[in-house]
């Protein structure tokens, strides 16, 4: 699994230095999760939602992760819960993030400042897109090239009037990407576990790109997947970053705001001229 092998090479990277590692702020939004470290570092994560009322005791207890005891808790104790709540998946993802931005950073990654993953796409050519979600954004862009472009999607009404044409439903992963020539994931695949089913069905040769605000884990797994370009965030300001994520902000927000974004690159990852 993509996550549990990323969060093995951070463990080793960082040592015995992880036990004491704690949580000192957390917000979980409507879209975004966002916490805080005791060593100053941030991360964000989409929030998933299983999309059912928490009304068991088993759903709405998450041991020494329930609301209230969550702050002081070892992120440690975080990655390495087996809870499978969708609340517990999104701390999990924030804190991967968290725990690879300062790796990130001092490592020998390539790192291209102020850039969307989408100027590393050549879109001057007849190709075959799949976005896997409703980048509404990417959809306008990439439809106005001229190539074929799907979307997976589970939700058609996600998706304009004027694109449902577009519409795949997600349960037709394995006819469309195999046949494509671009693949745009959203980084909410990491969050709901689905990213390994999907970049396992890519054919060889294909650009992948893994983008949004869940995104910023540490990189070698997913290049090692057939990943070649991920576009990630780089918080600026992590104060205004709780206040957006308390206050039912999305991606979009946080570029506005309190985040960068960033892309990192392959090595053999080129910009189109």
């Amino acid at each position: 699994m993509i996550l549990s092998q990323t969060y093995e090479i951070i463990r080793k990277k960082i040592g015995s230095k992880l036990d004491g590692i704690t949580v000192t702020d957390i917000r979980v939004g409507l879209f975004l999760t966002a916490i805080r470290l005791s060593d100053g570092s941030t991360g964000t994560s989409a929030t998933f939602s299983t999309g059912h009322p928490l009304c068991s005791k088993e759903s709405r207890d998450y041991g020494p992760m329930s609301p209230s005891k969550i702050k002081g808790t070892r992120v440690k104790d975080i990655m390495e819960s087996t809870n499978e709540s969708g609340i517990i998946a999104s701390l999990k993802m924030s804190a991967l993030n968290a725990l690879s931005s300062e790796l990130i950073q001092a490592g020998n990654y390539t790192v291209i400042e102020d850039s969307d993953p989408l100027s590393f796409v050549d879109l001057g050519h007849d190709k075959t897109i799949t976005i896997v979600g409703a980048f509404q954004s990417y959809i306008r862009k990439i439809s106005a090239t001229g190539n074929k472009l799907y979307v997976l999607e589970m939700n058609k009404d996600t998706l304009s009037n004027e694109h449902k044409k577009l519409f795949v439903p997600s349960t037709e992963y394995k006819k469309v990407l195999p046949a494509s020539d671009v693949v745009i994931i959203t980084g909410q695949t990491l969050v709901n576990g689905t990213i390994d089913e999907l970049l396992s069905e890519i054919s060889d040769g294909t650009q992948v790109i893994v983008t949004g605000p869940s995104s910023g884990i540490l990189p070698d797994i997913l290049f090692e997947n057939g990943v070649s370009v991920i576009g990630s965030v780089r918080i600026t300001n992590p104060d205004i970053l709780f206040d957006i994520v308390s206050e039912g902000g999305t991606g979009y927000h946080l570029f506005e705001h309190c985040a960068r974004k960033i892309s990192i690159l392959k090595q053999d990852a080129e910009k189109p001229e």
